[in-house]
């Protein structure tokens, strides 16, 4: 028997019986399925009964491999869509579902969770109502008329001093975690490019260290930023790493620099466990007065803070591979510069006096007063 099986445009599958294939020739069969895959794709998208579910689903599938987004971000994307969407408007038209029924979810999930969560949601049902809009399933995305979520960038989050990095440090089990919480706090690296460090990527002799590639859950791929940059190796991070690169084995150019068991990726959940251990160990409070736990992505912020009192805020926009300098300036609300006020009265004074001021603001050495 011949039959033709595919799925529609909203993903549905559809099967249908050709018949016997003493009744079908093989051209015949093929001749029919290519007809068959033609009215598909002319047919009218919709009669305006695909549902949200239905179309969620589709939106699903397109993020993951038409827009090939990351694993874990799909993941994320498919939790929300189960736990939030689904029960509320998964049996719903895409018609029926107006701009205060958006309103409505708005307000209610904004009783439960986090302003951030409650955006990421309404954007994700945003997305989904474009994609039906382009396949012809809906004529209006409600979400892009309801009430936006106000969101404050946060400034205030966690960070340890290079004494208490270097303390924490002492405080591991083992070289490798103390290297491992060196350099993620002096290179600002993500957990996941630190999971997929590999020795080549190390340059010792140009103190840098290339962040080519990331690694989350089983998965790698490119870093965050979908581009490959290079961060300041320095001293304190080099050390330890050089240390690292006399181990027995796993050293070679394509080895990974941290490592489980075999040569494995390292656990993110060894990680962590490793500097909340450290941190135990340090006698280093994790409730660095944020009111929340310190976590490894704080030494991402760690190296935030200090760059920016050492490089052009377009030199750490660049070291920590941010979209948008935005993103960089929180480091600068967090830890201003410590000599500003000198640095501006001396500005004051230079121009008071005729005298010349140096890069930095200060006065240079060879100053001569206006004749005027």
């Amino acid at each position: 028997m011949y039959f033709i099986k595919a799925r529609d445009r909203i993903g549905r599958q559809v099967k249908k019986r050709l018949g016997p294939v003493a009744d079908w020739p093989n051209r015949k069969a093929q001749d029919a399925l290519r007809d068959y895959l033609t009215d598909l794709g002319r047919a009218p998208a919709t009669d305006g009964s695909t549902t949200f579910g239905e179309a969620a689903k589709a939106w699903l599938r397109y993020v993951e491999h038409d827009r090939q987004r990351a694993p874990s971000t799909v993941r994320d994307y498919r939790n929300t869509v189960n736990a939030y969407l689904e029960p509320r408007w998964g049996d719903r038209r895409l018609g029926e579902i107006t701009v205060n029924d958006v309103d409505a979810l708005r307000a209610e999930l904004l009783e439960a969770l986090s302003a951030r969560t409650v955006q990421k949601t309404l954007v994700l049902v945003h997305g989904i109502y474009r994609l039906a809009q382009r396949r012809g399933w809906a004529s209006v995305n409600p979400a892009a008329e309801a009430e936006r979520v106000t969101l404050k960038r946060r400034i205030e989050f966690a960070v340890l001093s290079p004494v208490e990095v270097q303390a924490v440090a002492r405080a591991t089990t083992n070289e490798q975690d103390a290297a491992l919480i060196l350099v993620a706090a002096f290179t600002g690296l993500r957990l996941s490019e630190l999971r997929a460090l590999r020795w080549r990527d190390v340059d010792f002799a140009n103190h840098l260290v290339h962040v080519r590639r990331s690694y989350t859950g089983t998965v790698e791929r490119a870093p965050k930023s979908g581009a490959a940059r290079s961060v300041p190796l320095i001293d304190q991070a080099a050390k330890a790493l050089d240390g690292l690169s006399r181990r027995e084995d796993h050293v070679g150019v394509d080895d990974r620099v941290f490592v489980g068991d075999g040569g494995v990726p390292l656990s993110d959940k060894l990680i962590r466990t490793a500097l909340y251990d450290a941190l135990e160990a340090a006698k280093i409070d994790r409730d660095r007065g944020t009111g929340k736990d310190f976590v490894f992505h704080d030494l991402r912020h760690t190296f935030g803070t200090l760059a920016v009192q050492a490089f052009p805020l377009t030199d750490v926009k660049a070291y920590m591979g941010h979209a948008d300098i935005q993103t960089t300036m929180i480091y600068v609300h967090h830890s201003p510069q410590g000599n500003a006020a000198d640095r501006l009265g001396a500005l004051v004074t230079a121009a008071e006096t005729g005298t010349k001021t140096g890069t930095r603001g200060y006065p240079t050495k060879r100053t001569q007063a206006n004749p005027r």
